[in-house]
């Protein structure tokens, strides 16, 4: 089978975009990991699927696949590509959108300078809808908020973290220096953890002022990648209630800038970066997955 798609990135993160308003392309999660793969597909982070709307008020449907295959819940940069492209492509004309996505609507709108943003939802903390088993650990406030001791097994590390979602699960660690932080030892780490049922992203945030962060994110189904939006976001919304950030940060990924801005409680998080359009092509799915 052959499909067309787009490369696109935002701030590094990158993805496959499909087009399905016209046909279902009616592919498996073998052909998700394919697309996925730098070395035998396409090569991404996410692969992105674009259908039409499945009711009233609503423009799109918005898929979300990892590389490893796994359907998930959400993904900020990929909204934000996921605008740009139906702009692109001549499926809309309007600048602000309203897309149905696994874990409800998310509002992408293009802005004059050529970015997108983002109203990602409000953030949720309800330990149960973020999956965390929290039992028998001893809760350590800090600023509103507090975070969580978290042990990990061989060798034995002891870390503290701020769990939230952003229509996806995330646990968020303050670091002294990310760049310096051991991501990829300590991500896979936390995401195996038991307390976390459904997974995890693991966020490294190295404050640098009231109004800058810098960092790093350990993916489900993917491992670290050069930004993360939701991460983004989480971070952000993390820094705030704990007293170290204020309303409106620009958050420095290994991949580019973007800027995620909190009201507060009960408010949505908005989250501004770009979007860009690397390449388009097709490409021939192997029958035998």
């Amino acid at each position: 089978m052959r499909i067309p798609f787009t490369k696109m990135q935002g701030a590094g993160n990158d993805f496959v975009v499909l087009d399905e308003t016209r046909q279902r392309w009616g592919l498996s999660a073998a052909h998700y990991r394919f697309l996925g793969d730098r070395h035998f597909g396409v090569g991404a982070d996410q692969i992105l699927t674009v259908r039409p709307s499945p009711g009233a008020g609503i423009d799109f449907e918005y898929l979300i696949h990892n590389a490893d295959g796994a359907e998930v819940e959400q993904c900020g940069n990929g909204a934000r590509c996921f605008a740009r492209f139906v702009c692109e492509a001549g499926l809309s004309t309007k600048d602000t959108l309203r897309v149905q996505t696994k874990k409800g609507v998310i509002e992408p709108q293009l802005t004059p300078d050529g970015r997108v943003t983002v109203n990602m939802g409000p953030p949720v903390f309800a330990l149960e809808d973020i999956a965390f088993d929290a039992s028998a650990l001893a809760w350590q406030p800090l600023g509103n908020w507090g975070q969580w001791p978290l042990e990990l097994g061989v060798p034995p590390t002891k870390l503290l973290i701020g769990p939230l979602s952003m229509g996806n699960p995330h646990a968020v660690l303050l670091v002294a220096d990310a760049q310096a932080a051991p991501v990829r030892e300590l991500g896979p780490r936390v995401q195996a953890s038991a307390r976390f049922a459904q997974g995890v992203n693991v966020g490294f945030m190295q404050v640098l002022s009231r109004s800058q962060i810098r960092l790093r994110v350990y993916e489900r189904g993917v491992g670290e990648t050069l930004a993360c939006g939701t991460g983004s976001c989480a971070a952000v919304v993390a820094g705030i209630r704990w007293g170290l950030l204020d309303a409106r940060v620009d958050v420095h990924t290994q991949g580019g800038v973007l800027t995620v801005a909190w009201a507060g409680e009960g408010a949505p998080v908005m989250m501004t970066g770009p979007a860009t359009t690397v390449f388009q092509g097709e490409i021939e799915l192997p029958d035998d997955l």
